[in-house]
């Protein structure tokens, strides 16, 4: 059977399938009770044209605030060019209740979780597939995937069944999907990563004005 004729769970908001990670929530929640401290939900159009894939969410960003990239400074370059780019409402995404609306475009994370130290292992990216599978079988025909860094593009992979070393991660590269849509890749919009320099604001931009070209021509 393909990929595309499987029916996939949607997001489950008290799911335990990874032992670790929810022993760590567990914690964390205690910890902070303030904190969503739970799976984070993908945030923006059920059926987009863009879907941005994350790593997972980060302990004081999407951990505490509920939406993905909101709250700590992976998310101030990605709203921003999601912002410039006609993608979002606003350029900046401030908490889980605020106004920011997303058109034509969702943010997820490969991993629903917080993970220790932000680095889940191979079996919770594994197990998180499932969800991640559903959303990328809702994007539009001819639609863009961004993978943030390379557990993103795997877990992308993994979910349309695809070979690893057939599509290798690489800054700026671009893959072919099913249904005319392209796999894209970037380095992470990380505090790290920005202000090392590893991934400036031109090297993001450039990524997005390939996205929107594909989706111009789609």
């Amino acid at each position: 059977m393909s990929t595309a004729a499987r029916s996939y769970p949607t997001f489950d908001p008290s799911c335990r399938i990874c032992p670790r990670l929810a022993q760590f929530l567990d914690e964390v929640r205690i910890a902070r009770p303030e904190y969503h401290a739970a799976p984070v939900p993908a945030f923006g159009a059920t059926r987009p044209s863009l879907l941005i894939v994350g790593l997972a969410p980060g302990l004081h960003g999407a951990n505490r605030t509920g939406r993905p990239f909101t709250g700590d400074h992976a998310g101030i370059l990605l709203y921003r060019t999601l912002h410039r780019f006609g993608f979002a409402s606003a350029p900046q995404s401030v908490s889980g209740s605020d106004s920011l609306r997303l058109g034509h475009c969702r943010v997820t994370n490969a991993v629903k979780c917080l993970p220790p130290k932000n680095k889940p292992d191979g079996a919770e990216v594994l197990a998180c597939n499932r969800y991640l599978t559903a959303e990328v079988q809702a994007v539009k025909a001819g639609g863009a995937i961004l993978a943030l860094g390379g557990i993103a593009h795997r877990a992308t992979l993994m979910a349309f069944s695809l070979e690893r070393s057939v599509h290798r991660f690489a800054h700026g590269a671009r893959h072919p999907l099913p249904q005319g849509r392209i796999l894209f890749d970037s380095y992470h919009c990380s505090r790290y990563n920005t202000q090392t320099k590893r991934l400036t604001e031109a090297m993001f931009v450039s990524v997005f004005e390939a996205i929107a070209n594909h989706l111009d021509r789609a």
